[in-house]
């Protein structure tokens, strides 16, 4: 029998210099998505997959995440004396969101490297890892399908999403054999941003996963690969190849996906969450389409 997932790993450690000068003093995870920084949507993601113990791979000038996470008795009180109950409840619930623990990434190896870090503190446990750049829609709980996949096969998954031809060199991209789950494909191989033109389909790694345990003695001896990194894709590989680790499998998402970590994609990100809010959307859709009308 598998063990039960209890615990997720998130590499928050990135510069995010696609956001300068907003990430001079401040986290690229910090950035409001509507009214929420984007990693309390990822933390958000976890919890509700049942995961309450959430690791976070930091670096430095990373406090504002800690903070973020924590008690602010001053704010607290001032709301309380203010009768504010509103704006209380949003700041006590992120302090009671989940169990936060934080360890520093130190060299910037790549994810594997990130993902390393987090031995000591996982153990012999089965694990997942968000990436905060991705934001899944709370109404497509793909880490709860990609936990299911897992308990029920005792392997490795990844979350797989179908793009364009041209955008396969901006992946990780999968090789895979189907399997008797329309949405579960089996990984036979990996490669990581392949050359454009010459990816082996259009299945590309998105930023979750659930590891086995094993991954931590992979990730030791796996040598640094494209740029210098210690790539979380080569150590995938490895196990996908190894019939004593369980194999790797894919959840294939169809489901609602927002990018922010592209200054585009994250300003799309914002207008499609802020039009389904029940507090924004029926006076931001009028006027998004008479805007739109008045366009060139």
């Amino acid at each position: 029998m598998t063990r039960a997932l209890t615990k997720a790993v998130i590499p928050a450690a990135g510069l995010g210099t696609r956001f300068l000068p907003a990430t001079k003093a401040m986290p690229k995870e910090m950035l409001p998505v509507v009214d929420k920084p984007a990693i309390q949507y990822v933390v958000e993601e976890a919890v509700n997959a049942g995961l309450h113990d959430v690791l976070m791979i930091t670096g430095r000038n990373k406090t504002a995440l800690e903070n973020h996470f924590d008690r602010m008795y001053e704010l607290e009180q001032t709301l309380e004396e203010k009768g504010d109950r509103e704006k209380l409840a949003k700041v006590e619930y992120s302090t009671e969101l989940a169990d936060m623990h934080y360890v520093r990434q130190g060299d910037p190896l790549g994810l594997g490297h990130a993902v390393l870090r987090a031995k000591m503190h996982v153990g012999h446990e089965p694990f997942a890892v968000l990436l905060g750049d991705d934001i899944i829609d709370a109404r497509d709980p793909l880490l709860t399908r990609m936990v299911e996949v897992h308990e029920r096969r005792d392997t490795t998954v990844v979350a797989l999403l179908e793009v364009p031809e041209s955008q396969t060199h901006l992946y990780g991209i999968a090789t895979v054999e189907p399997t008797e789950d329309d949405d579960v494909v089996r990984i036979t191989g990996l490669v990581e941003k392949p050359p454009q033109g010459e990816a082996p389909s259009n299945l590309a790694i998105i930023g979750r996963y659930v590891l086995k345990p094993g991954v931590f003695d992979v990730l030791e001896r796996t040598q640094p690969g494209k740029g210098g990194e210690i790539q979380l894709t080569d150590a995938l590989l490895e196990m996908a190849n190894d019939p004593t680790s369980g194999g790797v499998h894919g959840v294939v998402f169809r489901g609602r996906r927002y990018d922010t970590g592209d200054r585009l994609d994250y300003i799309k990100a914002i207008v499609q969450l802020a039009v389904e809010r029940d507090d924004l959307g029926a006076e931001l859709r009028p006027w998004l389409r008479e805007f739109a009308s008045s366009l060139d």
